[in-house]
């Protein structure tokens, strides 16, 4: 073989020795700890019927590639496990400890389906994780307190599951949380400080905690939930300081103490204090935004305020409000800008209302069982007294 053919063939060589190692770095670009762990999760879990979620998971194959892995060089930085188009079957099984092996993950989700079993304390070794989202699951026991060492977590959503024990305080410490969703679970114990200055979302509803709130809750907040549970205590010191609230739900709990008059000029669309032991007058200083204002089954007392007349839905009834309905409410129902104004089950004396005035048919009013004649007859939801008039009796009690 002549010198040129001899180069040809070193060229030739080197040529398939590139396309070789070009072909194997496709197929084996992923760290071997980051491949095994994925094998043992997919081992762990199925797909219910009706999903085909881990069809592409063939190992023979780049796992980067697979539905749901995202990786970066040779590290897997985010899984989201199970389809979420809405209405897709999720999937079955167990999350297995291999989580906490994927060192540099940032963001782990879950969609909802029937993973059942308690969550990997594993899950604590992944020190780059900023968002943790297991929702609509079967997930049990206690939320590992050793999450308190994910520093960098934003999102920590574990909403409907079967969760129990309390809240850890260290969640709490997080330093940078942004949302914390923990609704729908059996938590019981306390709420904890939350410290973080980001936090902006915090849904702990339909759990079954106690106690009072903490004054240390970050005036950042925008989304604050905790109805249906069983919290105490006054919260006008806690609420004055929450001037960036856009949602409010205390709700279905045992809280006391007067409403702050300050929290109905902050930027909330809706407001949800039914069902609690408030008491005492509430007047706003102003005109009142709120689209939604929900204060009824509490002991509210004296007149009612007509800054309330630019709110399309007012819930005060089952309360002690006495006087007489203000003209401002009337003349916004009757236009049909007051959707819903309910009064009934109070202790009100009049309402300036033409017996022959035509309630608009997109407007809800119920005032019976007050201290008047109802001088309308409008249907009132069918749970609520038949009783059109309170008893003079009580009337004059209520009075003297």
């Amino acid at each position: 073989m002549g010198k040129q053919g001899r180069k040809r063939s070193v060229s030739y060589a080197l040529f398939l020795a590139a396309l070789f190692q070009c072909r194997f770095l496709a197929f084996a670009i992923l760290d071997p700890l980051d491949f095994l762990a994925l094998q043992l999760i997919r081992k762990s879990m199925n797909d219910l019927p009706g999903s085909s979620f881990f069809a592409s998971w063939d190992f023979t194959s780049d796992p980067c590639n697979f539905t749901g892995v995202y990786c970066e060089s040779d590290k897997v930085i985010a899984l989201n496990l199970g389809d979420p188009r809405a209405g897709f079957p999720g999937l079955t099984g167990r999350l297995d400890t291999a989580i906490g092996k994927l060192s540099a993950l940032t963001e782990f989700s879950l969609v909802p389906g029937r993973v059942f079993g308690s969550l990997p304390m594993s899950i604590s070794q992944l020190e780059n994780l900023r968002v943790l989202a297991i929702t609509r699951n079967f997930i049990s026991g206690d939320i590992p307190a050793s999450l308190g060492r994910l520093r960098r977590l934003k999102t920590l959503d574990l909403s409907y599951n079967r969760l129990t024990g309390k809240i850890p305080r260290s969640i709490g410490t997080l330093p940078e949380l942004t949302n914390v969703l923990l609704c729908h679970n059996n938590l019981s114990g306390s709420v904890p400080p939350f410290l973080s200055q980001a936090l902006t979302r915090l849904d702990l509803k339909r759990n079954a905690l106690t106690g009072s709130l903490p004054n240390s809750f970050s005036p950042s907040l925008q989304f604050l939930s905790l109805s249906w549970n069983q919290l105490t205590g006054p919260v006008d010191s806690v609420l004055s300081r929450f001037d960036q609230l856009s949602f409010l739900d205390l709700s279905f709990n045992r809280f006391t103490g007067p409403i702050p008059d300050r929290i109905f000029s902050f930027p909330l669309t809706n407001l949800h204090l039914q069902r609690n032991s408030f008491y005492g007058p509430v007047q706003p200083g102003d005109q009142v935004k709120i689209s939604t204002v929900d204060l009824s089954h509490n002991m509210l007392s004296g007149r009612i305020s007509p800054m309330f007349s630019t709110v399309q839905n007012l819930y005060l009834n089952h309360n002690r409000f006495t006087g007489q309905v203000p003209d401002s409410l009337v003349d916004r129902l009757l236009s049909a800008s007051l959707q819903t104004l309910y009064l009934q089950h109070n202790f009100l004396t009049g309402i300036g209302i033409n017996p022959t005035a035509e309630i608009p048919q997109s407007t809800s009013l119920c005032i019976q069982y007050n201290c008047m004649v109802p001088p309308v007859q409008t249907p009132c939801p069918l749970k609520f007294e038949t009783q059109k008039t309170r008893p003079t009796s009580l009337c004059n009690e209520w009075k003297g």
